[in-house]
């Protein structure tokens, strides 16, 4: 029997829906369809190849528990759990539980790992972390197609080219959410017992690199926020947003990653006065914390020891240097060995420059052990922790509790309100009969454009106050927002969550009123306060985004 909803657009009807195909998404659905439940998986890109991981990886990181130094539950639940992390101990150690079950699904897939003559993993230490808990992975440009024929094997219900522009909530709870197909331009409504987002961590095109082009990034340009905005406008709490603003180094002029397996081989990074600077910043020097890279390389840059910066890697065993060149960054981006031949680039020969890389925000839901949001009930976040690991882990665990909260604490189908979706079908489409308005990717442009200004490596309070009175004069012309066509209905909507994403960034920073735990640097405030050891929490009441601060201090 036809319902108000049918005539709205498609009606999907699930158990468990998973918003978000990449790492993390591909973690929940092979977690929750071990339970015999639907399970659906939406994405606004083709599984085989969206989200990060779908450009390769070359990394897996992985406490085992063995006799090796520091690679111990206890020793990465002390690293973690830090006050302003938001990190509890049962979600850490969950997480080391969940990984060598995702190493071995990994090697089911034919995914190579490298493995020292005894057998065991070659581990390499990076982040400032206490032990080597990074493992190789030698043809990581595969891993994202293999995990998805698993998926589809698995039974799993796989809705692509589906941007998610709206998680829907009746009477506290998560029953579903609603988007529309990028290419046919049909309206979509999924009914759930319980959604998990996971739609990523690192918020790309927030800022520019020396290139000036924002697709020409480290990590995935197609995640704009919708991690962040989209649980946000369902009543989800926001936290990191203050914490987790990220950097890296890059090749001088092309976006990649891979430079933990190029600092952690041993990589020494030299300023232009022939002077290897980190160790002014950490003891570990290169391999310390990468937010201490990031700042110790803007200050060498503001002090006028560079540019140029490079990594030196001459001095490391050739048969690394091969692995790492032809193997381990091919495996994160598959272009990098024609980008070494346009720039003569050889790690034997000679060193790479490399540039400070754009900015990305790192922001996470606030959940409960079970990775369940706490104030929106069968909402879990899947996208907790960092890295390929970090992701397809979370994603596992969150899969395991939705599917279990699905099958038997919320059990019920409740159908979403009519006139709410009609109200955002016809937002979801307006820009498309806008004529007389402002280009989507100008509207784009502009929020990064503020970003870039006011919200770079170096900020103050005025300058982020005045961000803050910028993105509302941006914001007051969404209406009238121009898209030609889907594909640029699609860019106008990743604009929206970026323009949201960024306004909560800018609001949490300047409530640190310190400078020290992330990349950027506040001149108002230069040193750390100890009192702001806790943790910030974002959250939207009626008057808009309410920051507060969660817990005493801790030392």
């Amino acid at each position: 029997m036809a319902t108000p909803l049918d005539s709205l657009g498609i009606v999907h009807e699930t158990d468990v829906l998973i918003l978000g195909a990449g790492a993390s998404g591909c973690g929940a659905a092979l977690s929750a369809s071990r339970h015999g439940l639907r399970v659906l998986l939406a994405d606004k890109g083709k599984l085989e190849s969206c989200g990060s991981l779908g450009g390769g990886n070359d990394h897996f990181m992985a406490v085992l528990n063995t006799d090796a130094p520091g690679d111990t539950t206890e020793t990465i639940v002390d690293f973690y759990c830090t006050p302003t992390s938001g990190y509890s101990p049962s979600q850490v150690r969950q997480w080391v539980e969940a990984m060598p079950r995702m190493i071995e699904v990994l090697k089911s897939l034919g995914i190579e790992f490298l493995h020292n003559a005894d057998g065991s993993f070659y581990r390499t230490t990076g982040f400032g972390q206490p032990g080597s808990w990074w493992t190789h992975i030698n043809n990581g440009k595969y891993i994202k197609r293999r995990l998805a024929g698993l998926i589809r094997s698995q039974g799993v219900d796989v809705l692509e080219y589906v941007q998610c522009t709206k998680i829907l909530v009746q009477d506290g709870k998560a029953v579903g959410a609603a988007g529309f197909h990028v290419l046919d331009g049909t309206f979509h409504i999924i009914r759930a017992k319980t959604v998990i987002s996971a739609l990523g961590r690192l918020n790309g095109r927030v800022s520019v690199n020396s290139s000036l082009n924002p697709f020409n990034s480290a990590f995935s340009p197609f995640i704009t926020g919708s991690q962040i905005a989209l649980p946000y406008e369902a009543g989800a709490q926001i936290i990191t947003l203050d914490t987790e603003q990220e950097a890296t180094l890059l090749p001088k002029g092309w976006g990649c990653p891979g430079m933990n397996g190029i600092t952690s081989s041993g990589a020494k990074g030299i300023n232009a006065l022939g002077q290897r600077y980190m160790g002014k910043y950490h003891p570990m020097m290169e391999i310390g914390p990468r937010y201490l890279l990031i700042q110790g390389t803007h200050r060498e840059l503001t002090e006028g020891n560079g540019p140029p910066f490079v990594l030196d890697l001459t001095h490391i065993d050739k048969d690394i240097l091969h692995h790492l060149q032809y193997d381990s960054m091919p495996g994160d981006k598959e272009t990098w060995n024609d980008y070494c031949a346009q720039a003569g680039i050889d790690f034997s020969a000679k060193p790479m420059e490399v540039e400070l890389s754009e900015l990305y925000i790192n922001g996470i839901l606030y959940l409960k052990d079970n990775f369940e949001t706490r104030t929106v009930k069968g909402l879990f976040g899947g996208s907790v922790f960092n890295d390929f690991s970090g992701s397809i882990c979370s994603g596992y665990i969150a899969g395991d509790h939705a599917a279990r909260a699905a099958g038997s604490t919320y059990t019920e189908l409740p159908e979403p309100d009519a006139d709410e979706l009609g109200r955002e079908k016809r937002r979801v489409f307006k820009p498309l009969g806008v004529s007389d308005g402002i280009r989507q990717d100008k509207f784009e442009a502009a929020v990064r454009q503020v970003m870039d200004y006011y919200m770079g490596y170096v900020r103050n309070e005025k300058g982020m106050s005045t961000a803050l009175e910028k993105f509302a004069l941006i914001e007051s012309v969404e209406d009238t927002i121009m898209a030609k066509n889907l594909h640029e209905l699609l860019r106008a909507h990743e604009a929206m969550h970026l323009l949201r994403t960024c306004r909560l960034t800018t609001l949490a920073t300047r409530e640190r009123r310190e400078t020290g735990r992330s990349v950027y640097r506040r001149t108002d405030y230069p040193d750390m306060d100890p009192s702001l050891n806790k943790l910030l929490v974002l959250e939207k009441d009626a008057d808009g985004p309410k920051a507060f601060w969660a817990g005493a201090p801790q030392a």
